[in-house]
C-alpha cells in the first residue's frame, strides 16, 4: 500500500482499488482474471436496483461501481466501448454492460449482465401494468425529485473522472468541448453519434502526438490490453446473420399469423433496431407499436412513460409495461417478456457483431489516434447531457442544487458508494418535498 493511501486509512488493500485505474498519481492494472457469472449477477443487480436517471447516468453508475471500485476494465477501454455503443441501435447503457458481463465471465456473464441490470425496472414496469401504482403520493414524488438529483451528481462526478484521463491535454480538451457543444446547440436526435465521429476524425489530425506522449508514456502508444471479449469474428458474422434474419422473418410470420404473440414480437423488434441512441428515443417507435396497435390508450402511454422515470434501470423496460396489456393475467407475463427481449435483442446482436471487428481495428496506431479523439468526444457528449436533459430537469430551485451538490461531495470527496448516495438523495428528497408542500 502506498504511503499516501495507508496515511488515510483507506479501506482497501491496494491504492489501485480505490481509484480509477488510470489515476496518473496511482497507477494501476484492471483486473483481468476471469470472474464467474454470479459475481457478474452481483455486481449488475446492485446496479439494477439503484441506477437512476437515464442511459447517461447508468454509464456514470456503471464506471463507478466497474472500473473505479471493481477494476473489471481500464477506463480507456470502457470510454472506447461506450463510443461503440453509442454508433449501434439499442439500448447503449445495456449494450455496455451486457459487453463488460461478457469480458469478465464470458457469455453466461453476459446473460447474467442484461437479466441482473434489467430484471429489478422490468418487473416494477409489469406491476404498473397490472394496476400496482407508484409515486403517486408526496412522499414518492419526493423519492422521484432525489433519485433526479442523485443523477445530476452521477453523471457530473463520471464527467469530472473521465475528462481527466480521457482529455488531459489542450487537444483533447478542445475536442471535448467542441462535441459538447454541437450536441447542445444543435439538440439533434443524432448529434451525439454525430459528435463522437467528428471527434474521431479530429483525432487522426490532431491526436497522434498527444496520443503517443500523454501520462502512460509509451505503452499508450502501443495497442490498448486486450479487451477479452472473447467473440470470435464468425460469431460476430452468425450473431448479423440472426439480427438480419429475424428482421425479415418476423413480419412475414406475423403477416400469416394476425393479431399473435409474433405480431407483437416483430413489433418490438424493429422498435429496437431503428433506435439510434437509444433512451428516450424509442419512446416515437413504441408509441406507433402500442398505441397505433391498439395495445394501449394514450393515456395509458403516458402514464406507464411517466413511471419508467420512477425506476431503476434501462427506459427500454417500458415495453415490458406496454407488452402486459398485450394479453390477460397470467399470459400477460409471457407477453411482457416477449416484448422485453424482442426490444433489446437487436442492439445485442449487432454489438456481438461488432466487437470482433472492434478488437481488431482498435489495435491499428491511426485507430488508436481515431479513439482519443472520439473518448474526448464522449466527455463532451457526457458533459452536455450532464447539462440537459440531467441537469435542467431536476434542478429548479437553490434547494435542489443544494442536495445535488451534497450528493456530489459524498460521491467525490467522501467516496461514498452510489447505492449509499441513492439512499441518501431519495430521503433529501422527501425531505424537500414534505417541506415544499407543507
Amino acid at each position: 500500500m502506498c504511503a499516501e493511501c495507508s496515511a488515510a486509512r483507506t479501506p482497501f488493500t491496494s491504492c489501485g482499488q480505490n481509484r480509477g485505474v488510470d489515476d496518473p498519481a496511482h497507477p494501476g492494472a484492471p483486473d483481468d482474471h476471469p470472474g464467474a457469472p454470479g459475481e457478474v449477477f452481483s455486481a449488475f443487480l446492485r446496479l439494477g436496483l439503484t441506477s437512476f436517471g437515464g442511459p447517461i447516468a447508468h454509464l456514470g453508475y456503471f464506471r463507478a461501481e466497474l472500473v473505479e471500485r471493481r477494476r473489471w476494465i481500464a477506463d480507456r477501454d470502457y470510454a472506447e466501448l461506450v463510443a461503440l455503443a453509442q454508433f449501434l441501435p439499442g439500448p447503449a447503457s445495456s449494450q455496455v454492460g451486457f459487453a463488460l458481463g461478457l469480458r469478465r465471465a464470458g457469455w453466461r456473464g453476459a446473460l447474467a449482465a442484461w437479466s441482473a441490470f434489467t430484471l429489478p425496472s422490468a418487473v416494477l414496469m409489469v406491476a404498473v401494468a397490472l394496476g400496482a401504482p407508484l409515486f403517486g403520493s408526496t412522499v414518492g414524488a419526493g423519492i422521484l425529485l432525489g433519485l433526479q438529483l442523485v443523477a445530476v451528481a452521477v453523471v457530473a462526478h463520471a464527467v469530472l473522472g473521465m475528462a481527466r484521463t480521457l482529455a488531459p491535454d489542450a487537444a483533447r480538451a478542445s475536442i471535448a468541448v467542441g462535441a459538447a457543444v454541437l450536441v447542445l446547440l444543435t439538440g439533434l436526435a443524432f448529434a451525439p453519434v454525430l459528435a463522437i465521429a467528428l471527434g474521431a476524425l479530429a483525432g487522426l489530425r490532431w491526436c497522434r502526438d498527444a496520443f503517443a506522449s500523454d501520462d502512460a508514456g509509451a505503452s499508450s502508444a502501443a495497442p490498448a490490453t486486450a479487451s477479452g471479449f472473447g467473440v470470435s469474428r464468425r460469431a460476430g458474422l452468425v450473431a448479423l446473420s440472426v439480427f438480419a434474419a429475424l428482421l425479415v422473418a418476423l413480419p412475414a410470420a406475423a403477416a400469416l399469423l394476425p393479431g399473435s404473440l409474433l405480431d407483437l414480437a416483430d413489433g418490438f423488434f424493429r422498435a429496437g433496431a431503428l433506435v439510434f441512441g437509444g433512451g428516450h428515443v424509442v419512446l416515437p417507435l413504441l408509441e406507433g407499436v402500442a398505441v397505433d396497435g391498439g395495445l394501449v390508450t394514450p393515456a395509458e402511454f403516458l402514464a406507464g412513460y411517466g413511471a419508467a422515470q420512477a425506476v431503476p434501470g434501462p427506459l427500454f423496460t417500458f415495453a415490458a409495461y406496454l407488452g402486459a396489456f398485450a394479453a390477460p393475467w397470467p399470459l400477460a407475463l409471457v407477453s411482457a417478456a416477449i416484448a422485453l427481449v424482442a426490444v433489446f435483442l437487436p442492439g445485442m446482436l449487432l454489438l456481438v457483431a461488432a466487437l470482433p471487428f472492434w478488437d481488431r481495428l482498435r489495435a491499428r496506431p491511426a485507430a488508436r489516434a481515431a479513439m482519443a479523439g472520439a473518448n474526448a468526444a464522449v466527455v463532451g457528449v457526457l458533459g452536455a447531457a450532464l447539462y440537459d436533459p440531467v441537469f435542467t430537469t431536476a434542478v429548479t430551485d437553490p434547494a435542489s442544487f443544494a442536495l445535488a451538490l451534497a450528493c456530489f461531495a459524498l460521491l467525490v470527496a467522501w467516496r461514498i458508494p452510489p447505492w449509499v448516495v441513492v439512499i441518501v438523495g431519495a430521503a433529501g428528497g422527501v425531505l424537500l418535498a414534505l417541506a415544499q408542500g407543507g
